[in-house]
Order: structure tokens, then C-alpha cells, then sequence
């Protein structure tokens, strides 16, 4: 029986990897991937000799079916692959497109699970998805433009703090307007807290912490994930904070 390790890499650099996430990699013979995210993957792990050893099969951006039943197929062999993304595997990751396309297969898989953007954003805003909140892709790629509208009115409705993932592309220029749009309809005050991740884990990572009024005067790209805040959110120390709902004393 081969084995089928479904990996979330996090940011993807070596510190933000789980130690989980690492074995599974070095005790798998093949790598399967997303092309841009295989090169980042050989550069975080340079520093270990057996990346060196590995198979890796990698295809483009719209290649994710034919990289998963790949990796499917060679497991099928009695191979060890890992098939890796970046964040989690669960959350916009390969874990999906793998189990639905595993059959019969005499395949064994594992989801192993990666800090999702979401997560790693909030980290160095601070603290502003410390209760429910809600996680909403602006890619419509796979998803129609009605059903992100639909999504993106029902977490207004709830006072969710809202995590935007895929804010803009070259082919989506206007996303995050549009979504702000949206918003200010359902009636979302221009002066929620909002921000911005650049490049999390990366080189050039920053944050910009701005309101929902000015949100749309940031460049914004694929690299950057943008929070918005709640009617409870509020800047402190440059930190946003969204209470949790301890009483907070002096």
C-alpha cells in the first residue's frame, strides 16, 4: 500500500513548517506541487541534504487536478508522496481535490495541517479574529461572483470579523473594491478597523492597519491577505484587537 501525505506548508518558510509537516516530507520519495510553491519549498529546506534525494512533479497555476490524480497514481505504485500547498491543506489546499479523486486506490492518506493565512495574518496585526469570524476567497475562479456577493452580505449581517483571501490578481483588479462596495451597502461603517498582511512569512513582510473608508488607497495583490474587523474591533499600540469577552481589569 502506498501512502499519500496531503501537506499544508504554511507561509512556507522552515520555521513556520510543523515538525509533522517536515517528516512528512523527508520520508516521502515523491513531491508533488504547484510550481512556484516546489521552488519555495527546495529554498526553505536548502539547508537539509535529502531535499537534494527527492522526486518532485510540479504543474502551474489551473494544473491542481492533474498534479493530484499524478500523485494518486504513483501512491497507487507503492510510492511515498507528499503532495504540498501552502497554509493548510484543508483550507483552499489539495485535500479536497485528493479525496475526491481517490477511487480504489490501494492508497493510504494523510491530511497533515499548515498554519492557513488567516492565522499567520492575524499573528502580526495582533489579535483581530479573537472570536467568531469569518474566512471569505475573493478568487471566482471556482467560486461565482453571486455566491462570494451572497457570503460576503451574510458575514456583514453577523458582525463577523471577515479574512478576504486572493484581495486582488492581474485578471481581478477591482476585487477587494468591489467587496468593500458590498459592504458599506449592508452598512459597515467607513471607520472599521481593517488590515493588511504583506508577503506573510516572507521577505518584505509588513502590515498596514487602516479603516474600511481608505482600505481600497492600498495596493494590494495574491501576497496580501486583508482583515476586517468587527463593531467591537479598535487599534491598540498598533495592534488590532478584537475583545474575546474577558473583563479586562484597570
Amino acid at each position: 500500500m502506498g501512502t499519500l501525505y496531503v501537506v499544508g506548508i504554511g507561509p512556507g518558510g522552515y520555521a513556520d513548517m510543523s515538525i509533522k509537516a517536515i517528516d512528512a516530507i523527508k520520508n516521502s520519495e515523491l513531491i508533488v506541487g504547484y510550481t512556484a510553491y516546489i521552488k519555495l519549498l527546495k529554498e526553505s529546506l536548502s539547508g537539509e541534504a535529502w531535499i537534494n534525494e527527492k522526486e518532485f512533479y510540479d504543474t502551474g497555476m489551473t494544473g491542481e487536478t492533474k498534479r493530484c490524480q499524478y500523485a494518486i497514481d504513483e501512491a497507487a505504485k507503492g510510492k511515498t508522496v507528499a503532495v504540498i500547498c501552502t497554509g493548510d491543506a484543508g483550507v483552499y489546499g489539495m485535500a479536497s481535490p485528493v479525496l475526491e479523486l481517490l477511487d480504489d486506490e490501494d492508497v493510504r492518506v494523510e491530511v497533515i495541517p499548515g498554519i492557513t493565512a488567516a492565522c499567520s495574518g492575524a499573528a502580526i496585526l495582533g489579535a483581530p479574529l479573537s472570536n467568531d469570524f469569518c474566512v471569505i476567497s475573493l478568487s471566482d475562479r471556482l467560486t461565482p461572483q453571486d455566491v462570494i456577493v451572497k457570503r460576503l452580505k451574510g458575514a456583514a449581517s453577523a458582525d463577523f470579523p471577515i479574512v478576504l483571501y486572493n484581495p486582488a490578481s492581474k485578471g481581478r483588479p477591482d476585487a477587494l473594491k468591489k467587496a468593500v462596495a458590498v459592504l458599506k451597502e449592508c452598512g459597515v461603517p467607513e471607520t472599521t478597523v481593517c488590515g493588511i498582511a504583506h508577503s506573510i512569512g516572507r521577505e518584505g513582510e509588513s502590515v498596514t492597519v487602516t479603516d474600511l473608508g481608505r482600505l481600497c488607497d492600498n495596493e494590494v495583490t495574491m501576497s496580501d491577505t486583508v482583515f476586517i474587523g468587527n463593531s467591537l474591533s479598535y487599534i491598540k499600540s498598533g495592534h488590532i484587537v478584537t475583545p474575546r469577552g474577558y473583563r479586562i481589569e484597570g
